[in-house]
């Protein structure tokens, strides 16, 4: 018998003071049998980061046709396309086909051992930006992790903060490849 997703619940309040985006977003979040709840919290993070009206989670570890998050226009055209973890360089050089923009929210312990490994298979990709969440704070963000989540996002200068009642982690990204 196949597992199913768990279901999580989080109001999701962004203030981010660098694009003037300041929205509650109550997202309801599909964990996936094999995703940890680090993994899903980096992608809460990046809905955050990258909040728009019309930015949605996509089937991401279920669908390899389909991201962790994206942002279509109105045409279906895609304009963002997130994926979190150490995709391998086919999906996402074929990202970077499909979509004006691909970013990808690496975390673990690994992650430099994966960036070594794909930065030069990569560097064709114009349209792709790379960035590192440091190991102890995605740790941290994962035990902000709850079925029924109440989560602040606050963005200024560069500098992220997720809080959820009395705690609170800063995250700071890593560019490991930035637009060309």
């Amino acid at each position: 018998m196949a597992l199913k997703s768990i279901i999580y619940k989080a109001d999701l309040n962004i203030s981010d003071m660098d694009r003037g985006y300041y929205a509650d977003h109550n997202l309801t979040i599909a964990r996936h049998p094999s995703e940890t709840d680090e993994r899903m919290m980096i992608r809460v993070l990046a809905f955050a980061i990258h909040a728009a009206e019309r930015l949605e989670f996509g089937k991401g570890i279920s669908d390899t046709e389909e991201p962790d998050i994206w942002l279509k226009d109105y045409t279906d055209a895609i304009q963002l396309w997130v994926e979190v973890g150490q995709p391998d360089d086919r999906r996402l050089l074929k990202a970077c086909g499909r979509s004006e923009q691909v970013i990808v929210y690496s975390f673990a312990s690994a992650s430099d051992i994966w960036w070594k490994a794909m930065n030069s298979r990569l560097d064709r990709a114009k349209n792709l930006r790379v960035m590192n969440i440091p190991s102890e704070q995605s740790q941290a963000l994962e035990k902000l992790a709850q079925r029924n989540m109440q989560l602040q996002c606050t963005i200024q200068d560069g500098q992220i903060w997720m809080s959820a009642g009395d705690a609170s982690v800063q995250i700071d990204l890593e560019t490991l490849k930035d637009l060309a």
